[in-house]
């Protein structure tokens, strides 16, 4: 096997892991360049100065999806939605942004209304009651085509349980607009509730046309570089080819955090650690996760920059809280941090790339944290520029610069904690039990404090800490998913007939991949009656009663609870996993230029470390607090426990 390549694009850095057939890692770091990321991907695997034939995989994690939806820079969306039902994109849930402020609002619909379709037809549970005709169908499309649109939605009442209407209408659009890509809800989200189905297909069309355009642009840089297309990390925690990718923009929401908590996972395998909570800090967000029985934790959906995604995603809790977060003084006098960022540009003060306002690097560079002659991914740091912003930011509060750089980070730990408690305590997990595992460029140098206020004992500083997003997308596996309606009584489902779902499911997933696979199954399972599901195994050999025996032991487990209510199955879905290209650890990684100096990769003393203590690392900085005792790991990186 030739060296598979994991590039993941962070707001201030992008990094780069090369695994090589032996399982060793060879890491870079590079700034990255926001106008367009597939810059920084080019220059990070240039770093790694091999030859292009020594690289059989290019494996990415993108921020483009993210980063749209922020801004709102996608495409112009035109929605078809069914008449009497135009509006589910305004009206949500019908619940408040914020339950006892009534000046905040959710964010505006990614479709304007003035640009949805009703469509003169309706499809029920039970059958149709309007028929879609053909007269109306040639009539939406010509209202269609006169709002001229980047991409269109079709997404009709029921389509989960009949898509007909939707097809019908997406063909029709088509022929009157064969340049414009239709995308139908079904086809996205083949699942119950409305608003979640057509609020994912709007962001499917409303990312797709500009992730489709970066795809094509980094293939296209790649290709000049003599180097494979590159495969892109879903939301999931598995591969696509850059091809199927495009297809399924939405997926890619979390894309690069993601690949964090996947490494993390290996990590904590290879020590025999099954549960843990895992913390990104970047130089833009710190990024959450949890990991539980030696596997990212996956859930059916959530919101994405206030936008619902009802697609699988790896846990992750996302806060403005990484070392470009940028420290100011509100109109009341109070010190805030974030969520402004100073990003790769400027970038911190430090960086002397035109930083004026003082972050939370600056902040722990002015209390001695930070190395200033050490260089990140090529940049030097400029510790008397970073003292001087602080001392402006305390002169403005009437205090000293150590105690204002204390208060920022002490600021940014809270937001980060907040996150952590997320991740866990609202899931009925308790972070006590669990081991923290601190990754990023700022991740060690917080995992103290952030353990401390959670009462955790035991923090787990990986191998590649730096850049172990990157080690995570290396070494990922393709991954393939396929989802069915079910909606039936658990009890009413033979044998027979929940093999028919698996096998057909499992034919769709697999189509198009090779080697070796292995199929993971679950079905969304609920009691008749509740808004929400639970996600539960099944195999080819179970019935529908199997399945909802496993859902009241887990219901029981994860509320406390059960109730005397018939058990439904809504939905199914089946992921199609290749293989992992596996890590050896015994040599972590081998000496050689990095980040544009000549040192050890992860080369940490023998020793344990007592607290207080700073660890300059191979690409990041670990406080060790008082209190704290860090020891080398067999693996490489860190054990830091509490005395």
């Amino acid at each position: 096997m030739r060296l598979s390549l994991g590039v993941d694009v962070g707001g201030t850095f992008t990094d780069l892991a090369a695994v090589g057939a032996d399982g060793r890692v060879v890491t870079r770091k590079v700034l990255s360049t926001p106008s367009d990321q597939s810059e920084g991907v080019g220059a990070a695997i240039a770093a790694l100065d091999v030859p292009a034939s020594a690289v059989g995989r290019v494996a990415h994690g993108t921020t483009v999806v993210t980063n749209l939806l922020l801004e709102r820079k996608g495409a112009r969306v035109v929605l078809c939605a069914t008449a009497g039902a135009t509006d589910l994109l305004e009206l949500r849930r019908q619940e408040r942004a914020g339950l006892y402020d009534l000046s905040l609002h959710h964010p505006a619909p990614l479709a304007d209304a003035a640009c949805v379709v009703g469509v003169a037809e309706r499809i029920a549970v039970r059958g149709v009651l309007k028929r879609l005709t053909q007269a109306e169908a040639d009539r939406v499309a010509d209202e269609v085509a006169a709002l001229n649109p980047d991409i269109v939605v079709v997404s009709l009442l029921h389509a989960y349980a009949d898509d007909s209407h939707e097809r019908r209408l997406a063909r029709t659009i088509a022929r009157r607009l064969p340049r414009v890509d239709v995308v139908t809800g079904s086809s996205v989200l083949p699942e119950i509730r409305e608003y979640e189905r057509t609020a994912t297909a709007v962001a499917e069309g409303y990312a797709r046309p500009r992730v489709r355009r970066y795809l094509e642009r980094l293939g296209s840089r790649l290709a000049r570089q003599g180097l494979p297309a590159p495969n892109v990390m879903t939301s999931g925690g598995g591969m696509l080819p850059a091809s199927a990718a495009a297809q399924r923009a939405a997926s890619l929401a979390l894309s690069g955090p993601a690949g964090g908590v996947v490494g993390a996972a290996a990590i904590l395998r290879a020590i025999r650690v099954r549960d843990a909570l895992t913390i990104d800090i970047g130089g833009t967000s710190a990024d959450a996760g949890l990991v539980l029985g030696g596997e990212p934790l996956v859930e059916p959906g959530g919101s994405v920059a206030g936008v619902p995604i009802a697609l699988p995603r790896v846990l992750v809790e996302t806060v403005s809280a990484g070392g470009g977060s940028i420290a100011w003084v509100d109109d009341g006098g109070a010190l805030r941090v974030g969520p402004q960022s100073a990003g790769a540009v400027p970038g911190p003060v430090a960086f002397g790339r035109g930083g004026v306002e003082p972050t939370v690097t600056d902040a722990h560079i002015a209390l001695g944290r930070l190395d200033a002659a050490e260089l990140s991914g090529g940049v030097g740091l400029d510790a008397d520029a970073a003292r001087a912003a602080i001392g402006r930011l305390a002169k403005a509060l009437g205090a000293t610069s150590r105690r204002t750089a204390e208060a920022i980070i002490a600021i940014a730990d809270a937001s980060v904690a907040r996150a952590l408690r997320r991740v866990s305590v609202e899931r009925g997990i308790d972070p006590r039990s669990c081991v923290l595992v601190a990754f990023g460029g700022g991740g060690p140098l917080h995992a103290c404090a952030l353990a401390g206020m959670l009462g955790m004992r035991r923090i787990v500083v990986p191998p590649y800490a730096g850049v172990l997003s990157a080690v995570g997308l290396a070494i990922a596996p393709e991954r393939r998913e396929a989802a069915t309606s079910v909606m039936r009584i658990a009890s009413e489902l033979k044998r027979t007939e929940v093999a028919h779902i698996l096998g057909d499911l499992s034919s769709r997933a697999r189509k198009q991949m090779v080697g070796r696979i292995r199929v993971s199954a679950h079905a969304r399972v609920r009691y008749a009656g509740q808004g929400y599901e639970l996600d539960v195994p099944f195999a080819s050999k179970d019935d529908g009663a199997a399945v909802a025996r496993r859902f009241e032991v887990l219901h029981r487990a994860r509320y406390g609870f059960d109730l005397e209510r018939p058990i439904e199955i809504v939905a199914a879905r089946v992921a199609a996993i290749g293989k992992a290209i596996p890590l050896r650890f015994a040599m972590q990684g081998e000496p050689g230029r990095r980040a544009g100096r000549s040192r050890p990769d992860l080369a940490p003393p023998s020793r344990p470390v007592r607290g207080p203590a700073v660890v300059t690392l191979a690409d990041a900085t670990m406080v060790v607090a008082r209190g704290w005792t860090a020891k080398p790991l067999p693996i490489g990186g860190w054990i830091v426990e509490r005395r």
